[in-house]
Formats: structure tokens, C-alpha cells, sequence
């Protein structure tokens, strides 16, 4: 049964390194897959005024996935093509789940000290929170100007990315689930994440349970990441300390991420920005890229060729088949190649 995949590569590098990517995903699985290049970015709001048409919205309706190269331009107002397409995705689509694996695969890449190994599993919850964009400015442009930004948070919401998390924890294997907020001083819209997960964590019994607040938690991700396995948390949270994941694990260029609806439309994406600096260059690293292809195909039941994937990309770490971002002299589409001939079976 064949798969339909939604080609966003949107702007900057993003066109460069789905270009790269999405010809490595192919060869590693045996899904038959479709796909359709959608032309949503900087370059057609700049010369349509258009964001997200509604006919664009509804033809993906019919996609089993988007994979999304990156989105941003110098030339467009921050928050427009970021809100407009980005978040515009997440929360009509309804994908909920936020994952963000912190792997590393090459000791030497990490600024830690000491160490050599680094295996978490992020849950961002990826449509509540102050992302929801409730709020408004009073009196702008006065001394007396106020601005408003709700922090939102259902029970719905809360309980399906924390039980989400614990599902994906017991089916992999996984030995603890840790929740990380700031129920101490959110005392309200926190004090719900607190019950929610404590009411859910008796169901599973075979796994370990923890609490951390997010302060205590950023220290312990530079002091002790080896000590968090699966964790779960809030939007704004989640944003931040996946980043500073990235950034104990080689840094946003090995960056991948998933935004899951589990019965429906999802979509996978780099972490990185468009890097309009590099644009066009042919030297931004694609790593992350297909690090995010195979969280699509494990997503749509290709366990074989995510892992295939997966195996890809370490084995170019390992020997230096890499962009110069990474101490490499390959280009990106000379990683591609690299990649093809590892699954090739020629190196």
C-alpha cells in the first residue's frame, strides 16, 4: 500500500536539504511512496500575499504525511509564515505530540564533559500553552501600553500527551517517565499537569515515575542528561529545553522532530531555521532532515527503514561523511550521495 507524502520545503535551506533528504528516505524503505511538492513559503506570500490557502489546507487532507524542509525569511515579518503555515499545521491538524529525540551519536560532539552518552525521548505538548495566542495589547505605542498573552491549558489536552508519552515509554521499552513544569509557581494551570500525571502514572505500574521543575531540569540536562530516559511537558517548556537538547548532542543540525496526530495528518521537519545566509550554497547540513525522515517512516510502520536510516546517518558521523558545520568538506547533496551508497551497500 502506497503512502502520499506532502513535500514542503518552504524556504532557505529548507528546499536544499528535502531536496538531499527525501531522495535517502526512498532508498532506505519499501513503502511505495507518492509525493506532491506544495508551494507554501516566503516566496509565493511575497508575490500573492497568500499564507496557507484554505485549497492547500484541504488538499493535504489527503496526505498521510508532511515532510517540511523550514520556514523564515529576513524579508517577511517574523511570526507571519511561523504562525501562518508552522503553527497553522500543529494545532488544524490537531497534532498534539511534539516528539524530539536527544540522541547523540558521536561522543565528540557534545561541549559536556565526560560524557558519552545521551538517549531522551521529548513529549512537547504542541497545541496549548501560550501558543495559543490569547491575549492583545492595550493602549500600544503609549507609555502606558500592556500587553496580554494567556497561558491556556485543558484537561484534554494535558492528559493525551501525558498518556501519549507513557504509551510510546512502555512500548519501547523504556524504564521512566518524568514530568517537568513549574508547579510551584504556575500554581494553577500546572497544579493540573501535576494531578493529570499522577492520576495516569498508576496505569503503569512498570515504569518509574519522576518530577522535575523546568530550572532544576535545564541544570540537569547539562549535569546529569543520562539520568532522564522519557519526558514529558508543556509548549513553552518544550520549545526551550529541546534546544538546549540539540545543543548537549551536536547542535540543531542533528535536530529532529515530529508533530504527531495519531489518527490523522503529521508532519516531520529539521529543527533548524532557513539559514538564508547559506541559502543556495549547497553546503547546509541535511542530517537532521533525514533524521526527521525516519521518525516519518517509523511513523507510517516502516520500522526496518527508519532504523536503516538511522544507522545511515551515524555511520556518516563515524566517518566524517559530513557538511563543514560538522568538520566535514561534503556538500549537501554529497551527503545524500554518501548516504545512498552506505544503503547502497558500496562503502
Amino acid at each position: 500500500m502506497s503512502k502520499k507524502i506532502a513535500l514542503l520545503p518552504g524556504d532557505g535551506i529548507g528546499k536544499e536539504v528535502i531536496a538531499s533528504a527525501w531522495q535517502v528516505v526512498k532508498k532506505a524503505t519499501t513503502i511505495e511512496l507518492e509525493s506532491r511538492e506544495f508551494d507554501l513559503g516566503s516566496e509565493r506570500y511575497l508575490k500573492t500575499g497568500e499564507v496557507f490557502p484554505e485549497a492547500e489546507k484541504e488538499a493535504l487532507k489527503e496526505f498521510d504525511a508532511v515532510y517540511l524542509g523550514a520556514l523564515g525569511d529576513p524579508r517577511v515579518k517574523p511570526g507571519v509564515l511561523e504562525r501562518g503555515i508552522l503553527l497553522a499545521l500543529r494545532f488544524e491538524f490537531d497534532q498534539f505530540a511534539n516528539l524530539r529525540p536527544l540522541k547523540l551519536y558521536r561522543a565528540d560532539l557534545t561541549p559536556l564533559k565526560g560524557v558519552d552518552h545521551i538517549d531522551v525521548m521529548f513529549f512537547r505538548e504542541n497545541t496549548e500553552d501560550l501558543y495559543v495566542g490569547a491575549g492583545g495589547i492595550l493602549k500600544k505605542g503609549t507609555a502606558d501600553e500592556v500587553a496580554l498573552q494567556e497561558l491556556i491549558q485543558t484537561r484534554k489536552g494535558v492528559e493525551r500527551i501525558i498518556r501519549y508519552a507513557f504509551e510510546w515509554a512502555k512500548n519501547e521499552g523504556r524504564k521512566k517517565v518524568t514530568l517537568i513544569d513549574k508547579s510551584n509557581v504556575l500554581t494553577f494551570a500546572h497544579d493540573l499537569w501535576q494531578r493529570v500525571f499522577w492520576e495516569v502514572a498508576v496505569e503503569y505500574p512498570e515504569l518509574k515515575k519522576d518530577h522535575l521543575l523546568v530550572d532544576a531540569a535545564a541544570m540537569k540536562m547539562v549535569l546529569a542528561p543520562e539520568s532522564l530516559d522519557v519526558v514529558v511537558t508543556t509548549n513553552m517548556f518544550g520549545d526551550i529545553l529541546t534546544d538546549l537538547g540539540a545543543a548537549i548532542c551536536g547542535g540543531l543540525g542533528l535536530a529532529a522532530s515530529g508533530n504527531i496526530n495519531p489518527t490523522g495528518l503529521s508532519m516531520f521537519e529539521p529543527v533548524h531555521g532557513s539559514a538564508p545566509d547559506i541559502a543556495g550554497k549547497n553546503i547546509a547540513n541535511p542530517l537532521a532532515t533525514v533524521l526527521a525522515g525516519a521518525m516519518m517512516l517509523s511513523h507510517l510502520g516502516d520500522a526496518r527503514g527508519a532504523n536503516k536510516l538511522e544507522e545511515a546517518v551515524r555511520w556518516a558521523l563515524q566517518n566524517n561523511q559530513v557538511t563543514p558545520d560538522l568538520g566535514g568538506s561534503l556538500t549537501t547533496t554529497g551527503v545524500g550521495e554518501a548516504l545512498i551508497a552506505y544503503l547502497e551497500g558500496r562503502v
